[in-house]
């Protein structure tokens, strides 16, 4: 399956990293996004694009609370596009949850794509 992702980064973001299981009954696409809440993501799909993003209002800390001197994680914005397999995803069966940090999205395949069962045939 072809899962190339075009990422349009804009400047001041970064990318979380990405793993794409599959199974025989669905794909899952964990996305590694720390410190957001689930209304942080906006998740779309048109077509065969399923596109996950991020935007995360950063409050302004005053001097009070320190000055960074490094700063190596964070996740402002974000946008990832992913190309699905045509016709072999249940659009309709898609579904998301956001816990531990982790961004899970769960696409089932369509039920004439899963591998059936080994048939035996009798030989009369």
């Amino acid at each position: 399956m072809d899962w190339t992702n075009s990422n349009f980064a804009e400047i001041d973001s970064t990318l979380p990293a990405v793993n794409i299981k599959e199974s025989d009954d669905d794909y899952l696409i964990e996305v590694a996004a720390p410190g957001l809440s689930k209304d942080d993501f906006k998740i779309n799909l048109d077509n065969d694009r399923l596109t996950i993003s991020s935007e995360k209002k950063e409050a302004n800390k005053t001097e009070e609370d320190g000055k960074y001197t490094q700063r190596e994680f964070r996740y402002q914005a974000f946008q990832r596009t992913f190309h699905l397999p045509g016709n072999v995803v249940n659009s309709e069966k898609i579904s998301a949850k956001y816990n531990d940090g982790i961004l899970c999205v769960t696409l089932p395949k369509r039920e004439e794509v899963k591998p059936k069962p080994a048939k035996q045939i009798r030989i009369s």
